[in-house]
């Protein structure tokens, strides 16, 4: 639901990846991304990083339409981008549903349900046995 803030028109989206949790506000202005306070730029360093972030606002061709802030905590930075990518589709979904169509099929409004296996009693990690020697 957009919420105005000095008479600035928000959209809020959540975005999840890995253990990742991306709160982000789209608000009108001329595209710049901030994430935890500091720019794009100087947050991501992968330059493959800066371009998943970006992929919905491309796709919707809104890229210089909307600042885009970011809270984004947990994981390591390929999923805290991957989360941010969805809290981006979700965020402007919410801004125009004509939308849909474009981030469907492009997959950007699906959460990747792929997530880090549990570590199992008896072994080293998820599926990692102990070192076996005969003697």
């Amino acid at each position: 639901m957009p919420k105005t803030k000095s008479e600035k028109i928000v959209f809020y989206g959540t975005g999840r990846r890995k253990s990742s949790i991306a709160r982000v506000r789209l608000v009108e202005g001329t595209g710049k991304i901030t994430i935890n306070g500091k720019d794009i730029d100087e947050y991501l360093g992968l330059e493959t990083l800066k371009v998943i972030v970006k992929q919905p606002l491309v796709a919707t061709n809104t890229l210089s339409k909307y600042d885009v802030i970011v809270k984004v905590t947990g994981g390591g930075f390929t999923g805290q981008a991957g989360a941010i990518r969805h809290g981006i589709a979700r965020a402007l979904l919410e801004a125009n549903t004509e939308y849909r169509p474009t981030l469907k099929a492009s997959g950007f409004l699906t959460r990747d349900p792929r997530m880090k296996e549990r570590k199992k009693y008896g072994l080293k990690k998820a599926r990692r046995a102990p070192q076996f020697s005969k003697r």
